[in-house]
């Protein structure tokens, strides 16, 4: 891959990655305080400022260094996590689950506008292929941070859920991998046990349903 390849990706990509991560960190924000915890309001994190949730390490630096590496075989990246006090809500079992909701859900409502900017652009009958791909971009990257925040183990969304969902007998020890949990991820990943019994099989589910959900509009600009 040369070097005017690898421009031409970060700028499909980054428009898309920006308003991927930090409409997700709002949205945690958005729903913590709706349902009693202020913290991440009183820190400025609920904001669509792209600045308030970005990590020079985990957002830029890493999936960089990863994609010239790889040649975009793999990447990996995160952005700052918005603070939680989960004591401070209402009712933190129930509402913990929103909260961790929250975002992968506002990533599969992107990934629908991404496809629906594409169906429209193509139905008025727009060419320009940078536009194209970076609606195509806007939903691969979406459907991508929507079904891996969902992997069930802290301190990813999915995990978060999960105990919420257990029983305190079983929750209490199994919140206790999040310490670790960054690093057993981490393994899977390079195992490849994440991407093929999680990531590939969700991810097609979620662009069948993507598709479903557009059909409609797809017929109508047809």
């Amino acid at each position: 891959m040369d070097f005017a390849d690898i421009i031409q990706t970060i700028a499909i990509y980054a428009l898309p990655v920006l308003f991927a991560i930090t409409v997700h960190e709002a949205a945690h924000g958005y729903v913590a305080r709706y349902f009693g915890d202020g913290t991440a309001a009183f820190m400025g994190r609920v904001t669509l400022n792209p600045l308030k949730h970005i990590d020079p390490i985990g957002t830029i630096a890493m999936p960089l260094f990863l994609y010239v590496v790889t040649g975009g075989a793999f990447l990996f990246g995160y952005a700052k996590p918005v603070p939680v006090n989960f004591g401070a809500l209402r009712n933190p079992r129930r509402d913990s689950i929103w909260v961790a909701l929250a975002g992968p859900g506002s990533n599969l409502v992107q990934a629908l506008g991404w496809g629906a900017l594409l169906y429209l652009l193509r139905g008025t009958g727009v060419e320009e292929r940078f536009f194209l791909e970076m609606c195509r971009a806007g939903v691969l990257v979406n459907v991508i941070m929507f079904v891996f925040n969902l992997f069930p183990l802290p301190p990813l969304d999915g995990g978060r859920i999960l105990t919420s969902l257990l029983p305190p007998r079983l929750a209490i020890p199994f919140s206790r991998i999040e310490p670790w949990g960054f690093f057993i991820v981490m393994g899977l990943i390079v195992a490849g046990v994440i991407s093929k019994l999680w990531m590939v099989p969700l991810m097609s589910l979620t662009f069948s349903f993507l598709d479903l959900l557009l059909s409609p509009l797809a017929a109508l600009l047809r």
